[in-house]
């Protein structure tokens, strides 16, 4: 029977409310850690984006609700733990926004366009590292990021220390050069090598063409989805399947669907 005295509310208080007896009263809830907790944080946070993408803000509350769990999740096991609360967390993040944004926090003098906060943000980023113990300047790029995000990323970080070509043409040039070695290499560890340098170059381009190659891949992704779909749908108006198409076929319906995409744009 449900508890009459805790019903839906706009409190945090009483999310963090549920998620303690979860943790006191569910047997799935009770056996979680940190480790088996994690991947469902990075889920949420792809279903946020994925609302957004879709342009979706009907679903939009619950799937940030459902990433909000996630946090209160994360900081009751530390609570339990006596590690820190939902409480410390609010507090660093505030702390860290106030700390980080003087423009808006009493300092009036401070610059405020973006280019200057850019640059703020680099050096406070870099006095924080130094603060925190950190020795190398990649130190607090994610490893969890998607692997293109965190290639990214890396290239930025080591490139405002000037390890990094001048310009886009250079990177090209460099495509070339790591596509001819993917077709040279002669073993699967070495194929998965040189694919994965080819990759991270592909990532540097698209940093110096201002393109986020994260998002630009999910844009392809979807765009692939939607033709290949156009594909389905015209085959099975004729009773057919993929499989049961020619490749010769199946290109013609794909060339179909970019022209009607072309043509709406």
């Amino acid at each position: 029977m449900t508890d009459p005295d805790l019903k839906p509310s706009r409190d945090i208080a009483v999310l963090l409310e549920v998620m303690k007896r979860l943790r006191d009263g569910c047997p799935w809830d009770k056996v979680q850690t940190f480790d088996t907790i994690a991947p469902y944080t990075i889920e949420e946070a792809y279903e946020v984006a994925s609302a957004i993408a879709d342009k979706d803000m009907k679903a939009l509350p619950g799937e940030l609700g459902d990433l909000l769990f996630q946090v209160v999740f994360h900081a009751r096991m530390a609570e339990e733990d006596g590690l820190f609360d939902f409480g410390d967390v609010v507090e660093a993040v505030t702390a860290k926004m106030i700390r980080r944004h003087p423009h808006v926090f009493g300092d009036e003098d401070a610059k405020a366009t973006a280019a200057a906060q850019k640059d703020f943000w680099e050096k406070l980023k870099e006095s924080e590292r130094t603060a925190s113990g950190q020795t190398s300047l990649l130190d607090d790029v994610a490893s969890a990021l998607p692997a293109l995000t965190r290639a990214e990323k890396l290239q930025r970080r080591a490139s405002t220390v000037g390890f990094d070509w001048n310009n886009a043409h250079l990177v090209l040039d460099k495509i070339a050069e790591e596509a001819r070695e993917v077709l040279a290499a002669e073993s699967q560890d070495e194929r998965e090598d040189e694919i994965g340098d080819l990759l991270f170059i592909i990532a540097n381009l698209a940093r110096h063409l201002k393109v986020d190659p994260e998002a630009a891949l999910r844009r392809t992704n979807a765009k692939f989805t939607r033709r290949f779909r156009h594909i389905e749908a015209v085959l099975a108006a004729k009773g057919l399947k993929p499989g049961d198409a020619s490749l010769e076929e199946m290109e013609a319906l794909w060339q179909e669907a970019k022209a009607v995409e072309k043509a709406n744009l």
